[in-house]
């Protein structure tokens, strides 16, 4: 095979001169002479022609019947086909030539048209190698994607059962009354970190799921009842650290109901709210709201903490990109944001944050009201 950077020109004529007129016009180009359609077929898989030049006049079987056996084959995909003669190019252009001219045009008004079909011929191979290394990389990328998605699927599975194994024996510490009150309070605060680990690989392969479209939503009707019950839930989850914090729940009577995945509505709640939990400080205030929309319902988690830098919002729901350090000397992943913020737009929601240095952040976000096949069955069930 010739090189990928070497022009090659293919002259299928009955007549050896017709190539030698054209090698001195198209320097940078291989000229082979051809003698037939047998040739042809031959050569062309041992060198690939750039362009090839197909005399209607040419002996032996026609060019015509031959050339839709060449442009099937995918190396020649880039070739440019010239069928050159003064009879017969009706049935080549039928048959898949790119371009028709007189066999009596003179030879520097052919080479100028060669030289113009090599220059495509040229661009057809650089995008196909620009296409070989995006597939290359989009390869790669896929198997890293893959490498990563089991190794976080392996850590996360790994570490459940160990991590819930020491938060069930530090319970069974604390129910010791032979324990010391002061480490009983040590205890607690073991307790807490324990459960924010296993938040932290929950969430995790959670954010996961939802990006490859694994997460699958079990929706529900959510009234006023089951939205109290939920926030209820997920302040049981954020643990024993809201005890020093003043949890404010206001929550509209009457909402006409949404449409959501309570577990997941629960996990978004506890997120936040553990978000709050770490940027306020012991007597700070926490409020979350639920209120009505015209298309939905908007839920509101609020603190008094010390906010949000506004450098530091634009990449707030990115996993591994806001990390910044807490007031309580813990270093955020924001693997919780990213899983608050996939999780409400699995829903068909928008989230955003509200805040200003110094005076507390604002996390806003929405669920969308029943869809029209949702509200038969609530039609049915009333």
């Amino acid at each position: 095979m010739t090189t990928p950077e070497t022009l090659n020109v293919f002259v299928v004529a009955a007549d050896p001169g017709r190539a030698q007129q054209l090698r001195p016009l198209l320097a940078r180009a291989d000229v082979h002479h051809i003698a037939d359609a047998e040739t042809l077929l031959r050569e062309s898989h041992v060198t690939v022609p750039d362009v090839a030049l197909l005399y209607t006049s040419t002996p032996g079987v026609p060019l015509h019947q031959v050339l839709p056996l060449l442009r099937q084959r995918a190396e020649l995909s880039g070739t440019q086909w010239l069928a050159v003669g003064t009879q017969g190019l009706g049935e080549m252009l039928a048959a898949g030539a790119d371009a028709l001219i007189s066999d009596s045009t003179p030879p520097g008004a052919l080479a100028l048209q060669v030289r113009t079909m090599l220059a495509r011929a040229h661009q057809h191979r650089e995008s196909l190698a620009r296409v070989a290394s995006l597939q290359r990389r989009m390869d790669t990328w896929e198997h890293e994607e893959r490498v990563r998605d089991q190794l976080v699927h392996m850590l996360v599975h790994d570490l459940k059962n160990p991590i819930a194994a020491v938060m069930g024996l530090i319970e069974i510490v604390q129910e010791d009354p032979r324990v010391p009150e002061d480490n009983r309070e040590l205890l607690k605060v073991a307790y807490d970190e324990t459960q924010h680990l296993l938040h932290l690989a929950a969430n995790m392969l959670d954010v996961r799921k939802i990006q490859a479209g694994k997460m699958n939503l079990k929706r529900e009707l959510m009234f006023t009842p089951m939205f109290r019950e939920v926030i209820e839930q997920a302040r049981g989850d954020v643990g024993s650290g809201l005890r020093d914090r003043h949890v404010r729940v206001e929550i509209e009577p009457d909402l006409s109901p949404a449409s959501a995945d309570p577990e997941i509505l629960r996990r978004v709640l506890a997120n936040l709210i553990s978000n709050a939990l770490k940027h306020t400080t012991t007597g700070g205030v926490i409020t979350l709201m639920v209120r009505g929309l015209p298309d939905g319902v908007q839920i509101v988690v609020r603190d008094d903490g010390e906010g949000i830098p506004e450098e530091d919002i634009p990449n707030l729901f990115a996993a591994f990109e806001q990390s910044r350090l807490t007031l309580h000397g813990r270093f955020d992943t924001g693997m919780g944001l990213a899983f608050c913020k996939l999780a409400v737009e699995e829903h068909g929601g928008t989230i955003r944050v509200e805040s200003e240095r110094g005076k507390g952040a604002t996390f806003i976000f929405t669920l969308p009201s029943l869809e029209d096949n949702e509200d038969d069955d609530f039609v049915e069930l009333v």
